[in-house]
C-alpha cells in the first residue's frame, strides 16, 4: 500500500508527466526510474517480502521433513552424509526471513537474498555429491527446481533475478564436471539444456515484472485522473452553492441551510434571527458610477457583512440583486440587535461613494431583522417573510437604519432605528 508520503509525490507533475511517457511507448520498452521506480517499489514490497518469507519459511520445512525421512529409509551411512550439508538451509532461511520482516536498504535485501539463495542451492547440491550415486544427478536437478521457482514467483529487480539464475547454472555445471559417472561433454550438454529452460524462465519473470509495472502505471494515472476528476466537481459543486461575484453561499445554498438548520420541522430548536440586509438606492450607483462599480460595492460590503457575524456558525447569502440575508443561529433579540447595528455602522464606515443617494453620499444598509425564540414553531419561509416585512418598513421610513419585526403582534409596530 502507497504512504501518506508516495501519494503527495504522485501528484508531482513531472511524474504525471513520466506516467503519460510511458504508457505512450510499447510495453515492453518499459523501464521505470527515478520517483516512479521508488513508488512501484514501495507499492510491491510488502507483497514480495511475503512471498519471500513463506518460501523460505517452506524451504526450511521440507528440508528438515526431507533430512527426517532420510534419516528412516535410508541406510544409516547415506543419511548421516547428507545431515550436515542438509543442515545449513535452516538457519540460511531464518536468516533471510529476520532481514526481510521489515524494509531496510535495497542493498542488504538484496545481499542477504542473493546470498541467502546461493548458500540454500549449494546445501542442496552437497546433499547429493556427498551421498553419491543416484542422488549426486537428482540433486543438482532438485537445485535447478529450487531456483527456477523462485526466479518465477519472488518479485524482485531483475539483476538480482539473473544472479540467482547465473549461480544455479554455475553451481551446476561445476558440480556436473566433477560427477564421476558424466562426460566433460555432456556436462557441458546438459548445462546448456538446462539454461534455455532457466533463461527462458527469466524472460517470463521480466515479463511479469513488466506487466506489473504497466498496471501499476495505469494505477497512477487513474488516480491522478480521479483525483482531478474529484477536485472538478468540487469547483462545480462550489459553483452551484456560491454567488460567483461576491463568493458568499447563493440563494439555493442558503435554502439547504435553512432546511438542515430547521431540522425538517416547524421550529428551530435553539432560536435564531434572520437579517435581510439590502444596500439603498443600489440603481442610481449603478447609473452614475456604472455596472463595474456597482459590482465592486457589491463585493466590499458581502465582505463586511462576512467580517460582522460568527464564521463558524453563521450564514450568508445574496439572495437578490443587492440584497443579502443572514442566519444567526443560537441567538436572542439583543445579541441579533448587536450584529445588525454593527453591520450597518461598518459598511456607512467604509464611505463607499453614491452620489445618486438621497440618504448619504456614501453607499447605506438597510437591515430588517426576525427572531424566533426556541420555543416558537416559525417555519423559515415565515422568519424570511417577516425579516422583509421589518426591512419595508426600514426602507419606508428612512433607510439606513435596523428594523425588527415584532412577533407578539399580527402587524409590524413602528420602525425603531439604533442609531
Amino acid at each position: 500500500m502507497i504512504n501518506r508520503t508516495h501519494l503527495d509525490r504522485q501528484d508531482d507533475p513531472a511524474v504525471t508527466a513520466e506516467v503519460e511517457r510511458l504508457l505512450a511507448h510499447r510495453t515492453r520498452d518499459i523501464r521505470l526510474k527515478g520517483e516512479i521506480k521508488r513508488l512501484f517499489q514501495a507499492r510491491v514490497w510488502s507483497q514480495t517480502a511475503k512471498i519471500i518469507r513463506a518460501w523460505m519459511t517452506w524451504v526450511a520445512f521440507l528440508d528438515v521433513l526431507t533430512l527426517a525421512l532420510n534419516m528412516v529409509m535410508l541406510p544409516r551411512s547415506i543419511a548421516l552424509s547428507m545431515l550436515l550439508p542438509g543442515a545449513i538451509i535452516p538457519p540460511v532461511a531464518a536468516a533471510v526471513v529476520f532481514v526481510w520482516r521489515k524494509r531496510r536498504p535495497s542493498w542488504v535485501q538484496g545481499v542477504s537474498l542473493i546470498t541467502g539463495m546461493f548458500l540454500i542451492l549449494l546445501s542442496i547440491v552437497l546433499v547429493g555429491a556427498s551421498a553419491g550415486g543416484e542422488f549426486y544427478e537428482r540433486h543438482l536437478n532438485i537445485m535447478l527446481f529450487v531456483a527456477i521457482t523462485a526466479i518465477i514467483i519472488f518479485g524482485i529487480p531483475q539483476a538480482w533475478t539473473v544472479t540467482v539464475a547465473a549461480m544455479a547454472l554455475g553451481l551446476y555445471l561445476v558440480f556436473q564436471v566433477q560427477n564421476p559417472g558424466l562426460e566433460i561433454g555432456n556436462a557441458v550438454a546438459a548445462t546448456l539444456f538446462f539454461a534455455s529452460g532457466i533463461l527462458a524462465t527469466v524472460a517470463a519473470r521480466r515479463t511479469m515484472t513488466i506487466l506489473a509495472q504497466k498496471t501499476f502505471l495505469f494505477e497512477l494515472r487513474d488516480r491522478h485522473r480521479v483525483a482531478e476528476l474529484a477536485e472538478a466537481n468540487d469547483r462545480l459543486e462550489l459553483l452551484a452553492r456560491t454567488d460567483p461575484l461576491t463568493g458568499v453561499d447563493n440563494r439555493r445554498r442558503m435554502t439547504e441551510t435553512l432546511d438542515h438548520v430547521w431540522g425538517g420541522g416547524g421550529k428551530c430548536p435553539r432560536g435564531a434571527a434572520m437579517l435581510m440586509c439590502d444596500i439603498d438606492e443600489f440603481k442610481k450607483l449603478n447609473d452614475r458610477l456604472g455596472h463595474a462599480e456597482g459590482d465592486r460595492c457589491l463585493i466590499e460590503v458581502a465582505r463586511l457583512i462576512r467580517e460582522n457575524v460568527r464564521r463558524d456558525r453563521d450564514h450568508v447569502a445574496r439572495y437578490g440583486g443587492e440584497e443579502f440575508l443572514v442566519l444567526l443561529p443560537s441567538v436572542n433579540e439583543q445579541e441579533a440587535a448587536v450584529v445588525a447595528e454593527r453591520i450597518r455602522e461598518c459598511v456607512e464606515a467604509a464611505c463607499f461613494p453614491n452620489p445618486g443617494s438621497r440618504v448619504s453620499r456614501y453607499i447605506t444598509l438597510s437591515i430588517g431583522v426576525a427572531v424566533q425564540a426556541p420555543a416558537q414553531a416559525i417555519s423559515p419561509e415565515q422568519l424570511q417573510r417577516q425579516a422583509d416585512e421589518a426591512l419595508y418598513v426600514a426602507k419606508q421610513t428612512g433607510r439606513n437604519r435596523v428594523v425588527f419585526h415584532r412577533l407578539e403582534s399580527s402587524r409590524l409596530l413602528g420602525a425603531r432605528s439604533m442609531r
